[in-house]
């Protein structure tokens, strides 16, 4: 596993770019994204990516068993959760997406998301990206959970580990601190497998995007759990294998630091993930079955229809074909 030394990288701000529209009751909406502006640059944006994977230790007292995604496999794969991860179409450009008959290149998952979110620019602008960097492994991080913090259970028909997420966000900040590299110029991703995040008690929350201090300074993270798929009840799990790095890998880039406010009454800010969980496709690279979620776009919100790509409301035609409530 490739480590990378604690060199000093410069204190800048993620890329970003300011924008506004008129939602449909008459409210101008100010909005943060990461990028350069689609209607005005006509290049390629690279953020860079860290990946911390993070091994979970359940003692005697609360499940007695390891999560390790170093280690681990998904279920009929020959590689590690991590190498997996690291070979899907969140990272690598081995998708040729094309949506409704229109080609949006063979990039990315997320970039080809922004590219159709803002095909009214895009498709004039045609060397548009926002591209993650190929990420760099930090060492791996040990948490022993304690049987305050969370237990080994069942859920969804699975075994997995159950961990309070304010505990588990308290941890994560220590080690933002401890790696020099993260800097607000750069993603860090902490990472799990088959591990669910609780709160007050209550399950299942496979993962959260947010930021230590506002725009345009502030520090943006990610958490992510990847659970391994399979059926329960007839139904794909919560959070199967990259599912949750698309919901909130596509949520960081359209409101990075969580203040991007939409008139919606099922949602208060711009979450492009939130409003489709659960709707998630399938996509076939090197012998593999990566499953990403489907994401809403700016009409969604209330955005003149003209912006995204076909005039639809979400990335896969189908699956949101209305303005969100409220709108």
């Amino acid at each position: 596993m490739p480590r990378h030394s604690q060199t000093v990288v410069p204190a800048t701000n993620l890329v970003q770019w300011n924008g506004s529209f008129k939602d449909l009751t008459g409210v101008v909406r100010n909005f943060t994204m990461v990028g350069a502006d689609p209607a005005k640059s006509n290049a390629t944006t690279t953020v860079t990516v860290y990946l911390i994977p993070i091994k979970m230790v359940y003692g005697k007292n609360n499940g007695n068993r390891t999560f390790d995604p170093n280690k681990d496999k998904y279920p009929g794969w020959n590689v590690s959760v991590t190498k997996a991860i690291l070979a899907s179409p969140i990272f690598q450009s081995v998708v040729d997406f094309k949506q409704g008959g229109t080609d949006l290149g063979k990039t990315q998952y997320i970039d080809a998301l922004q590219r159709a979110n803002f095909w009214e620019f895009v498709q004039k602008n045609t060397r548009y990206h926002v591209l993650l960097g190929k990420p760099t492994i930090l060492p791996e991080q040990t948490i022993d959970v304690s049987h305050s913090e969370g237990v080994v259970g069942k859920e969804w028909g699975w075994t997995v580990g159950l961990m309070d997420i304010n505990a588990m966000d308290s941890i994560l900040q220590t080690y933002i601190s401890k790696f020099n590299q993260i800097q607000p110029n750069t993603l860090p991703i902490f990472f799990t497998h088959d591990i669910y995040l609780t709160s007050d008690g209550a399950c299942c929350y496979g993962g959260y995007h947010s930021a230590n201090g506002g725009q345009p300074g502030g520090q943006t993270y990610i958490y992510a759990g990847s659970i391994d798929f399979h059926l329960y009840h007839g139904q794909f799990v919560k959070g199967e294998d990259t599912v949750t790095f698309s919901h909130e890998i596509g949520e960081w880039m359209d409101d990075p630091f969580i203040d991007n406010s939409v008139s919606c009454q099922d949602n208060s800010i711009l979450e492009v993930g939130d409003p489709l969980v659960d709707h998630d496709y399938e996509y076939l690279v090197n012998g593999f079955k990566y499953h990403l979620q489907d994401l809403v776009f700016m009409p969604y919100f209330g955005a003149p229809k003209k912006t995204s790509l076909h005039g639809w409301y979400s990335f896969q035609k189908g699956d949101e074909t209305h303005v969100c409530p409220g709108q």
